[in-house]
């Protein structure tokens, strides 16, 4: 028994130390490029993956390089000299409009501030992610990433008779016709679907407005495009919604040619979290389900960011 204590207890200090390496020593979110030689030719890497949301790290819809933790990475890169480039390698199916935009006017500011910024696609960069990517000066995409989905959606759902079935009967009481909107219990009226509609018109027209400016075309040839489609890489480059086809690196090469930067650029990437946090990520999420005690708390997280505009 006292050997078998021993070998459990010396598998615990290995895991704990492993867990503690990864903490400190690796990938941080927060690490700033050493100002050692070559500092003057340095191309930021700044990630964007999932779903893009306002939420930080350790929340349910957080993911590494998204989010509140994007927009502190670019205004820190907005005000660094040494970053002369920035390559935002995108893969991401989109997200919240209002987290898009954000970022969206943050990476308006990088520019102003003279730094080249060029979008480099993934698998994905669709919806929001090619929202961001419209803000860039230059996209480069793989000829088989997905992109486009230009739109927005709001997603709700009825469940009067799911609620019959389980014994839930749900109430409100507010102060307006129209503040229980969107509300699960019941059918939206036609007066509150003509509300609905004209928030996502509106928001769609923003998308229409970004996407013109970025890719310098008339709104009404975008509109054209911006039915929700999906595109491959190869096909956005035909239709003018991509610049030119390559790899990451591809991606790093143009914004060092456009930015000046005579001979192999210096690569720093942003962004980056450590597998502990992501462990730390997950388990946050664990425990908001855990705390889901009711059915109407269960479905509210379920639908976390129902009534919001989404770019699907």
């Amino acid at each position: 028994m006292t050997t078998k204590k021993w070998v459990v207890g010396g598998l615990a200090a290995i895991l704990v130390a492993s867990f503690a390496a990864l903490f400190f020593y690796g990938p941080n979110h927060d690490a700033k490029p050493s100002k050692g030689p070559g500092a003057d030719q340095t191309v930021a890497v700044v990630r964007v993956e999932g779903v893009i949301s306002d939420a930080s790290t350790g929340t349910v819809l957080a993911t590494p390089g998204s989010g509140r933790q994007i927009l502190e990475t670019l205004r820190q890169l907005r005000d660094d000299s040494s970053i002369k480039a920035v390559v935002l390698r995108i893969n991401s199916p989109g997200g919240t409009s209002a987290a898009s935009q954000e970022l969206g006017e943050e990476l308006a500011k990088v520019r102003q501030s003279g730094k080249v910024v060029v979008a480099s696609m993934g698998e994905m960069a669709t919806s929001g992610g090619y929202w961001l990517a419209a803000k860039c000066d230059k996209i480069v995409a793989l000829p088989t990433t997905t992109t486009g989905s230009i739109g927005v959606r709001i997603d709700y759902a009825n469940l009067q008779e799911l609620y019959k079935k389980i014994g839930y009967r749900p109430g409100v009481i507010k102060s307006g016709p129209y503040k229980d909107i969107l509300s699960t219990d019941r059918e939206l009226t036609p007066e509150e679907l003509a509300i609905v509609q004209a928030l996502v018109n509106d928001t769609y027209e923003q998308f229409l407005d970004v996407v013109a400016d970025g890719r310098k075309m008339t709104k009404d040839q975008v509109r054209t495009l911006a039915d929700g489609r999906i595109y491959t890489g190869r096909q956005a480059l035909n239709v003018g919604l991509v610049d030119e086809l390559g790899t990451f690196y591809d991606a790093v090469d143009r914004a060092a040619q456009l930015a000046g930067i005579e001979g192999e650029p210096v690569i720093e990437e942003y962004g980056n979290i450590s597998t502990l946090e992501k462990l730390l990520g997950s388990m946050g999420a664990q425990s908001k389900l855990q705390q889901a005690v009711t059915p109407a708390d269960f479905l509210r997280w379920l639908q976390v960011d129902q009534g919001k505009p989404a770019l699907p």
